[in-house]
């Protein structure tokens, strides 16, 4: 009874929106530089219900919205000679990465870099909108989608993903009490906000679960566990014992599409029945148009930019009974629901 109201409870804090769930991510990705004003407005326009934001720490302590915290792919940072002494290797996760580091940067410094595309061999027609937008904040992105709500005349929700907390908090930058912090100041911290949050740690989740109200997602990879637990495999995590424990904490898993139709053989695992038993709800990332992100059967030639066919495997997804999907094209999501 208990794990049946936790789903019931995650249900009704989305009951406003359309079932599946479609959600913008990083905004319309696929068709403008992720994380901008135009990106998320035009995902808006398609038809999306969320727009989701990876969020990531400034030096004096505010959320932008960011892929990673490492911004040379992603800006116009390594182009600006002012600040090419930041660039510098760390080690995020156990990862080593090269570049510039929005810890290392102020909010005012990031306000003077540009947006670019983060994948232009695979999406060069985004290159066209490089320079021509800021880094967001986390309240700004908030702003869009109240704002949005206000014009469209239907809710507009925000999932942001919480990005590395346990680097951050390690740094002396926790981005939980930030993030909390923005939340009280922009009045999105109440049971009504249309907010979701999700996270690939546990420990983070398991403590907003105390803090806030809206649903929490448990995000999990096909190929590692969470950074925070290096004693849970996601053979362990998605186990009927795992899938308990998870449903302790959080309400939702995001799980990466191959977890739950098999990309070579097209085989559903059965493992959105066993979330549901469990009394969680399944979210699945990321349903992008081009061949190079597809699964076999529903490419289209041999080009890795050329595109495929999304809409039937998001269809696919669908009838597998999942209750939300991530997509880089939310108006191709929103077609295959209809």
């Amino acid at each position: 009874m208990l794990l049946a109201c936790r789903l019931q409870e995650a249900a009704l804090s989305l009951s406003a929106f359309p079932h599946p769930l479609v959600i913008a991510h990083r905004g319309a990705s696929g068709e403008r530089p992720e994380h901008t004003r135009a990106a998320y407005a035009l995902a808006i326009d398609q038809g999306a219900d969320v727009i989701e934001p990876d969020l990531v720490m400034t030096r004096d302590g505010h959320l932008v919205a960011r892929h990673e915290n490492e911004i040379g792919a992603t800006t116009d940072v390594a182009g600006r000679a002012e600040f090419a002494d930041r660039r510098t290797t760390k080690t995020i996760d156990g990862a080593e990465a090269a570049g510039w580091f929005t810890e290392d940067f102020t909010l005012a410094e990031l306000k003077t870099l540009r947006a670019r595309e983060r994948l232009p061999e695979l999406r060069p027609a985004n290159t066209a909108f490089d320079g021509a937008e800021p880094i967001l904040t986390f309240a700004e992105v908030l702003a869009i989608a109240r704002d949005a709500s206000t014009r469209t005349r239907r809710p507009i929700g925000v999932m942001p993903e919480l990005k590395h907390p346990a680097y951050f908090a390690a740094i002396g930058l926790p981005l939980e009490d930030a993030f909390v912090a923005v939340l009280e100041a922009e009045g999105w911290a109440g049971p009504d906000a249309p907010l979701v949050v999700q996270c690939f740690e546990v420990a983070p989740l398991r403590r907003l679960s105390a803090r806030i109200d809206a649903p929490l997602v448990q995000l999990i990879a096909a190929g590692s566990g969470p950074w925070d637990r290096p004693d849970l495999t996601p053979g362990a995590m998605l186990s009927p014992e795992g899938l308990a424990e998870i449903a302790t904490y959080a309400h939702i898993l995001g799980l990466e599409s191959g977890l739950v139709i098999a990309h070579d053989c097209g085989a559903p695992s059965g493992v959105v029945a066993n979330a549901h038993a469990a009394g969680l709800q399944v979210h699945v990332w990321t349903l992008r148009a081009e061949n190079h992100f597809l699964p076999p059967r529903y490419q289209r030639g041999d080009a890795p930019a050329a595109h495929g066919d999304l809409q039937g495997w998001a269809r696919a997804l669908y009838e597998a009974g999942v209750d939300g999907v991530f997509s880089d094209f939310p108006a191709t999501a929103v077609r295959a629901r209809q």
